[in-house]
């Protein structure tokens, strides 16, 4: 029984440090390669792109630029375990919601009013200095916006 209960331990103890090791890969302060990306036409670009530690959670903040040029920001504090967590500056969005796929590949869903105005794809490259985020989205007039974003860690 005892072998057991230290068998558990040690699983969750692994569990625990593989989620952890897999926030490390998106850490960090991360720079958009403009030439690199593709974007749909007025669609906002998000310049710089921070993850940090805020407790037992993740913040992210993203400032960019949006389809006037006009500075934009917004700031979400989450986990990477897919529920929604508050967005605030962006008016597109209220919740966004990033799931862990494996350590280099996260889901990611956002929400304004509890539907889904855009969906994605994060990808940190193996060796941990490139970051792709692919989004699928509607703009205002209701078409669809297929993005790229490429960014490179700082």
């Amino acid at each position: 029984m005892r072998a057991k209960a230290i068998l558990a331990s040690v699983g969750s103890f692994l569990a625990v440090a593989a989620l952890s090791l897999a926030a490390d890969s998106m850490m960090g302060t991360w720079k958009l390669d403009e030439a690199k990306s593709k974007y749909a036409a007025g669609a906002t670009k998000n310049h710089t792109v921070a993850y940090t530690m805020a407790g037992d959670m993740i913040k992210c903040t993203v400032d960019g630029t949006d389809k006037d040029g006009k500075a934009v920001h917004s700031e979400w504090t989450g986990k990477f375990d897919g529920k929604d967590y508050a967005v605030t500056g962006d008016p597109t969005s209220d919740m966004r919601s990033v799931k862990m796929v494996n350590p280099h590949t996260f889901d990611l869903t956002v929400k304004k009013g509890g539907k889904v105005t855009a969906s994605g794809k994060i990808v940190v490259s193996p060796d941990g200095k490139t970051r792709t985020v692919t989004t699928s989205a509607m703009d205002s007039m209701g078409m669809k916006m297929e993005n790229t974003a490429v960014y490179d860690k700082q």
